[in-house]
């Protein structure tokens, strides 16, 4: 397993030889840094925590400053773990970069979902809406509860409330392209988040 932290940068679209078009999400993933490795010994399971993005230092906190000096380099504003890694191949405070991956293989990518606020049930759940004449007085409105003796609504029941900003995985997308020079990856599909939205990438789970 591998895996590298970085940030969307947009969407855009590139052609083959045969003149066919493919969209592809650009993320750049420069500045990765292996900040601790875990083992079975002192942590009960094998990973690496990477840092990506620079944090200024009076932004940081004292363990984090501390934590990142150990790795010798500054404290990082986005920290993740990638687990099922093989730690020989890994040193703290070394560098990780987008050649990890190459053209053609595939990757889960990880990243927050835009946010939409508080949504009624039609947008956030699909639900279809009542007659809109003027005399049915049901539009928009959940609907009935159905029974509801014990004074509660039962857990899951889908209602209006907040939607999106969401921790959401995209599996199996391909790399089309990576570029060494620039710390680019160029991802086919879309990706979950903003631009500039913070993003990560492991080596995809189903082979």
């Amino acid at each position: 397993m591998k895996g590298i932290l970085g940030k969307k940068l947009g969407m855009t679209q590139v052609f083959t030889p045969e003149g066919n078009v493919i969209p592809v999400t650009v993320i750049e993933a420069s500045s990765n840094v292996v900040l601790q490795k875990k083992d079975v010994e002192n942590d009960g399971y094998e990973a690496i925590q990477i840092g990506y993005s620079d944090k200024k230092a009076q932004r940081a906190t004292k363990p984090e400053v501390g934590h990142a000096k150990k790795a010798n380099t500054t404290p990082k504003r986005y920290v993740r773990e990638i687990r099922g890694i093989d730690l020989a191949g890994y040193e703290v405070g070394q560098e990780v970069k987008v050649d990890i991956f190459a053209e053609g293989e595939f990757v889960d990518v990880t990243g927050v979902s835009k946010g939409k606020g508080f949504q009624g049930n039609i947008k956030r759940w699909g639900q279809s809406r009542g007659p809109m004449s003027h005399g049915s007085r049901y539009h928009r409105r959940p609907g009935s509860m159905g029974s509801i003796q014990a004074n509660h609504v039962l857990k899951g029941k889908r209602l209006p409330g907040h939607m999106g900003h969401e921790t959401v995985t995209i599996q199996r997308l391909e790399v089309i392209k990576v570029d060494v020079e620039h710390n680019v990856l160029l991802i086919k599909g879309a990706i979950p988040g903003p631009k500039n939205g913070l993003i990560k990438v492991k080596e995809s789970i189903k082979k």
